[in-house]
């Protein structure tokens, strides 16, 4: 990185008090004279002419939309792409946007900061069928004649690269596009209280406040209750929810690729092992192995990964990994690669550091299998997904039990009175999967947790069974065993097909698998 993301020109400072603003400008001298503006305005070969072909994204972002508005008719939908968001002081995280956003156009990547997706409601159809208008509001390239092009350090292509015209992306993912500069007029115009004749606007809120601002102002200003528009705005999130929860073949092609990336960032982690044992903090060396993959088979790692060692293994979401990598502890790593479409990966393995499970380890381990295989079992059109989660809880409870470390029986622990299994398995067995690692997390439970499962559904299956160094309740044998076996799954009209079978599941399957990486 430059040692200052301010631009390097020559110019002399006013003999004044600099404002705050101002003073990032402190370590170099903005371009201020008029001949310099001139001399970088000049002398730039044209931007070369780019005629995309329709992405194979634009019908089946076109699909999603249509959806979307059937469930709002003469209504007014929102949905930002976020801002850019400050890491530190005058650096910026790379930008991601919003997971509703992302969908609904296809666009991902770094390209759309600050844009935002508005639905127009349309009049109804010859048949009678609600209509709505899908307008991207994006900021466009700015000219290489505007100060912009070179004084802009957050948004000019001499500083960033070069962003896709308006008529690019019309062209590339069938939207209509407008500068940015033309929200305002298109979010507030006729808005207002239905009753009275205006347009109702629902907002996916919480993701760019500028825009709730503007939002909540004309609301504000055309007597619509704040209240009860807070209620709409949640519905709204929740529909983008549910309409992800059956994906379409062009998201399981995508979690395909990010879930064959997270396979090479596995076999990235094995071969690292030697390196990481001989490192004071071989979780890092473990964990970056593993963010090599993501950065050059995908966008990223869709979230912070666990590299877990022996007892930080218990700990669910350890993400410090700050800890030595031991011979003849087990190594739990929960990852997943985010591919260029933002759909991530998501799966846990849990591998014996040096090679080869003891006989308690491989105990434990084959529990937790025969859990995850029971959770398949139940993973099939027709059954409610909470039933995933109930088959793997009683397969654990049962060989608690077998162990004589449940204090109650197998019905007592998995009943609604019990719990007690609860102790060494403290999570939900599965979530849904996508643009989102726990994706769908708004839907309504009657869906979710209660919903029926259906074939184009695609979630994890993960139980695990964590005993504490500490845990005085469990012989001594146990403590600091912590081991979680998690598969991305896609559920088909035939059932369940293990979408991360690439990767070995048995101790006999990892045992020879890392013997053959190492």
């Amino acid at each position: 990185m430059t040692s200052s993301n301010q631009p390097l020109a020559p110019g002399s400072d006013e003999d004044r008090e600099q404002t705050l603003a101002e003073r990032s400008e402190n370590r170099s001298s903005p371009p201020r004279s008029e001949a310099f503006k001139r001399f970088m305005s000049q002398g730039w070969a044209p931007a070369p002419d780019r005629a995309p072909e329709r992405s194979a994204v634009a019908e089946a972002g076109r699909r999603r939309r249509e959806a979307l508005f059937a469930a709002f008719p003469g209504e007014r939908l929102v949905i930002p792409a976020g801002p850019l968001k400050v890491r530190s002081n005058d650096t910026d995280y790379r930008f991601r946007p919003h997971s509703a956003f992302a969908h609904l156009t296809g666009l991902g990547v770094d390209h759309e900061p600050d844009a935002v997706l508005v639905l127009e409601p349309l009049e109804d159809d010859a048949a009678g069928a609600p209509r709505h208008e899908a307008t991207l509001y994006f900021r466009p390239l700015a000219g290489r004649d505007t100060e912009q092009f070179y004084a802009d350090p957050r948004y000019g292509e001499f500083w960033v690269g070069p962003q896709p015209t308006l008529g690019e992306i019309e062209s590339e993912y069938g939207l209509s596009c407008h500068d940015l500069s033309e929200l305002e007029v298109a979010v507030t115009k006729n808005a207002g209280n239905q009753a009275l004749g205006g347009t109702r606007v629902r907002l996916v809120r919480e993701v760019d406040l500028n825009v709730d601002a503007l939002v909540d102002t004309s609301r504000y200003n055309t007597g619509v209750d704040l209240e009860e528009s807070d209620a709409l705005d949640a519905r709204l999130a929740e529909a983008l929810s549910e309409l992800r929860l059956v994906k379409d073949e062009l998201e399981v092609e995508n979690l395909r690729r990010s879930i064959a990336s997270t396979a090479v960032g596995f076999e990235n982690i094995v071969r690292s092992l030697p390196r990481a044992v001989g490192h004071r903090r071989g979780e890092r060396v473990v964990e970056t192995a593993f963010f090599a993959a993501a950065r050059t088979e995908g966008n990223d790692v869709g979230y912070e990964t666990i590299a877990a060692c022996g007892n930080n293994a218990t700990v669910l979401h350890w993400i410090r990994n700050n800890g030595a990598v031991v011979p003849g502890e087990l190594l739990l790593v929960d990852a997943g690669v985010e591919d260029d479409t933002l759909y991530t990966a998501d799966i846990t393995r849990t591998l014996p550091v040096d090679g080869r499970f003891t006989e308690v380890q491989k105990r434990v381990y084959d529990a937790v299998l025969a859990a995850a295989d029971a959770a398949f079992a139940a993973a099939v059109p027709g059954n409610r997904f909470r039933d995933v989660h109930a088959a793997a809880v009683r397969s654990l409870a049962e060989s608690l039990d077998g162990w004589g470390l449940l204090p109650v029986s197998v019905e007592e622990a998995v009943s609604d009175q019990g719990g007690q299994h609860r102790r060494w398995m403290p999570h939900g067995t599965s979530h849904h999967l996508g643009l989102d690692v726990h994706d769908c997390a708004q839907a309504k439970r009657e869906l979710y947790i209660d919903g029926v499962i259906e074939p184009g559904m695609v979630f994890t299956i993960e139980p695990g069974l964590y005993f504490k160094e500490d845990d005085l309740a469990i012989p001594e044998e146990y403590r600091g065993i912590g081991i979680r076996i998690e598969d991305d799954v896609l559920i088909t009209a035939e059932g369940p097909e293990n979408m991360s079978s690439a990767l070995p599941r048995t101790t006999e399957e990892v045992e020879a698998w890392m013997e053959g990486l190492r």
